[in-house]
């Protein structure tokens, strides 16, 4: 049974790693701040889970399963919200998304670089 947990673990661990890097990517291949925005703000939540899910699996006694779940629930609620304001004080400041006829006009793109 203790290698079955183990497993489990180092799997959660894994994509958990997994996911943190591929934000990283997104962030340096995508064009715009909202699609950069998009890709970290999926990813690091669920890369935060599955990396809290994979220390609890590890270390399953009361009081640091206690605090690694807190530390779980305040990730799920407030990236999400996080990631909703950042997005909606970049709109409400004019940072216009990056479309194809702004492309193809040679239009101004002010996104963070």
């Amino acid at each position: 049974m203790d290698t079955i947990v183990s497993m489990a673990s180092a799997l959660c661990l894994l994509l958990g790693s997994f996911l943190c890097l591929s934000g990283g990517v997104g962030i340096l291949r995508f064009p715009d701040f909202y699609t950069r925005m998009h890709a970290v703000g999926v990813t690091d939540t669920l890369a935060a889970a599955m990396i809290l899910i994979g220390l609890m699996l590890q270390n399953p006694e009361g009081l640091v399963m206690l605090k690694l779940l807190l530390i779980l629930l305040m990730t799920i609620f407030i990236s999400p919200v996080a990631s909703h304001a950042l997005a909606k004080a970049a709109f409400k400041n004019d940072l216009v998304p990056l479309s194809d006829s702004n492309e193809n006009k040679g239009g101004t793109e002010s996104s963070i670089s």
